[in-house]
């Protein structure tokens, strides 16, 4: 595979393939972390060459709290990828944001509880800025992309703060509400690590967040069936392929600059010529431009 893929592409549940994707080929990545998630499937959208991972397996196979999150983005970067677009099921925290509306992110709060989150460790410390955690330039695009299509029962929040929990089981009423009266917009189970993996790796990431119930805040959820889940993960997939599309043929034309494309110039603490040689071989992807 000769040219670089600037564009990634992560899918959650429901969406385990891209099926506009042209000349596919799949491409399996190991890492110094492991193996990501699945193959990669490089492709042709928009006349562009995209990277796509179904971040469960393409068979739903991995639970959140053990996806290879470090591989997964180390092994995007390794293909050359400079923008990454997360696609995520989520559940809603405000009435306002309701079953196939699309919520583009600002904000994060952390609930998972034993998730390595950082390639640093092992003799080089590293500590980006993360007050920002999603790509400003790059939710533009994504956000103006949704409002171009119209899409039919969708409403698009802009901005809002995605708690992140561990999982597997959903939240209590209780904690439900504690992040209602946090304020909080959404809730998943898996973007948090993503975005701040995706930093320390200088790759702009923004998450497409689709609301497929409300959680248990509220009255109705009750009454929520597996069937309507599903069936809204399957019209979210839909939408969320649209989107995708047209954010690609956006980015292509006219790539945003972001600041995550230089987040370690001032992270690394430790001294690189005092840093181990192991460690420095292990991230050489990541440090190459500081070394």
């Amino acid at each position: 595979m000769a040219d670089q893929v600037k564009i990634g592409i992560i899918g959650g549940s429901g969406l385990y393939k891209m099926e506009a994707l042209k000349d596919v080929e799949e491409v399996q990545v190991e890492t110094p972390f492991g193996s990501p998630s699945d193959a990669l499937i490089v492709g042709t959208l928009e006349g562009t060459r995209v990277a796509f991972l179904a971040r469960h397996g393409r068979n739903h196979t991995y639970m959140p709290s053990e996806l290879p999150f470090r591989a997964n983005i180390y092994a995007m970067k390794s293909l050359g990828v400079e923008y990454l677009i997360s696609a995520s099921a989520v559940g809603s925290l405000k009435a306002e944001a309701k079953p196939l509306d699309m919520v583009i992110p600002d904000q994060f709060i952390d609930r998972t509880k034993n998730r390595v989150s950082t390639f640093f460790g092992e003799g080089i410390v590293g500590h980006i800025a993360f007050g920002d955690p999603i790509c400003r330039n790059l939710a533009t695009v994504l956000s103006e992309a949704i409002e171009s299509l119209n899409l039919p029962d969708v409403t698009l929040h802009r901005g809002g703060t995605y708690v992140c929990m561990e999982g597997p089981a959903f939240s209590t009423k209780a904690e439900s509400n504690l992040y209602r009266s946090w304020g909080a917009t959404i809730i998943g189970m898996t973007n948090l690590p993503e975005a701040k993996l995706a930093r320390e790796a200088e790759i702009a990431y923004a998450t497409l967040a689709l609301v497929t119930d409300y959680d248990c805040w509220h009255p109705d959820h009750d009454s929520v069936t597996v069937e309507m889940v599903i069936g809204n993960l399957q019209k979210n997939a839909v939408n969320a392929q649209r989107v995708i599309l047209e954010t690609v043929r956006r980015l292509s034309h006219n790539p945003p600059p972001s600041d995550a494309h230089s987040a370690l110039k001032y992270a690394i603490i430790t001294p690189l010529d005092k840093a181990p040689v192991a460690t420095k071989e292990k991230l050489s992807l990541l440090l190459k431009k500081y070394l």
